[in-house]
């Protein structure tokens, strides 16, 4: 049924693309796996808008949310084939398609959010953006999905009380790594299974920012979030190399200058909606919220930077490039 749909949209829009009566107006699909109210879909709202604006109605981006046209990887390859035109994709997702990706994916490789931003913002960042043509994709911007954290039916304040604890993470190997290295049980699978996974205590936690305790109502089975924030991951505004080939030079830059601006405005959206759902999980979900000392956890996963500067000359210069900026 998906297969047939996805199909119908796709052959709907090249028509519309190749045979409407206006030739100069192009419609290109966006498809995503979350809700309408996470604040990346609207900022990947903002990004239609804006470009729609900035090109006259000459680029229409039509979205598609909540997975109707597939999983994220199923995603990701029916844009690097050019049957889709854009996505935002989790750059954990990303090391699986091209491994330097991993070094951003690194436990505490950034010491904050605003860290982050200061290095996907600069000369990193746009390497690891354009280095996605060996994916056929072509990064255009980085969106905030936040600090990634533990919540358990217990308190993580330390290394030790993740010992022995089955964890769910994704399944980047820079996810599972970490865990090891803190002592856990590393267990990936998928993000619809986690709730029953917690519920039927399968798992004994997970980790990932605080809107997967509301959006997903994590925190109706698992009372304790440990802010230790071990990762930083990033969502990826990516188009097709496909497509990026065939847009003119002036089209590329609307794509550019659009996809800029709905970063800086996602990032904004990110920052009120996720001070509300602090709030929400204390108030409403009756989650207590640790703040645990980082030293520790830091120190345990100090090998994996070493392990990962030691796989090139490329990413031990990455790595030296992000500590070194303000």
């Amino acid at each position: 049924m998906k297969i047939t749909l996805i199909l119908f949209i796709l052959l709907s829009s090249f028509f519309i693309l190749k045979f409407g009566k206006d030739s100069s107006r192009k419609q290109l699909v966006l498809a995503h796996n979350i809700n309408k109210n996470h604040p990346v879909h609207r900022g990947l709202e903002d990004f239609a808008q804006k470009l729609d604006e900035l090109s006259k109605g000459k680029l229409e981006v039509i979205i598609y949310p909540n997975a109707i046209l597939g999983k994220e990887r199923e995603i990701l390859e029916l844009l690097q084939v050019g049957a889709l035109s854009f996505t935002k994709v989790s750059s954990s997702s990303l090391e699986n398609f091209n491994p330097l990706w991993s070094v951003i994916n690194l436990p505490y490789i950034f010491r904050s959010i605003p860290h982050s931003f200061e290095v996907f913002d600069g000369e990193v960042g746009q390497l690891l953006l354009d280095n996605l043509y060996k994916a056929n994709l072509q990064g255009l911007a980085f969106y905030n999905a936040g600090a990634r954290s533990f919540y358990a039916h217990k308190p993580i304040r330390e290394p030790k009380d993740i010992e022995g604890l089955k964890i769910r993470v994704m399944g980047s190997q820079s996810a599972i790594n970490m865990l090891k290295a803190m002592g856990g049980s590393p267990t990936p699978m998928p993000y619809g299974e986690v709730y029953t996974a917690l519920q039927q205590n399968v798992i004994d936690g997970a980790e990932n920012n605080v809107f997967a305790l509301t959006t997903k109502k994590h925190g109706e089975v698992a009372k304790h979030y440990s802010l230790d924030e071990h990762a930083i991951m990033p969502d990826v505004l990516v188009v097709s190399s496909k497509l990026w080939s065939e847009l003119a030079f002036e089209e590329k830059q609307w794509v550019q200058t659009a996809a800029k601006y709905s970063s800086l405005q996602q990032r904004k959206y990110w920052n009120e909606d996720e001070a509300r759902a602090l709030d929400y999980i204390q108030e409403k979900m009756n989650v207590t919220i640790h703040y645990p000392k980082k030293d520790a956890f830091i120190e345990k996963v100090k090998v994996l930077h070493d392990e990962a500067a030691q796989r090139g000359d490329l990413y031990s210069e990455l790595i030296s490039k992000i500590k070194a900026k303000d």
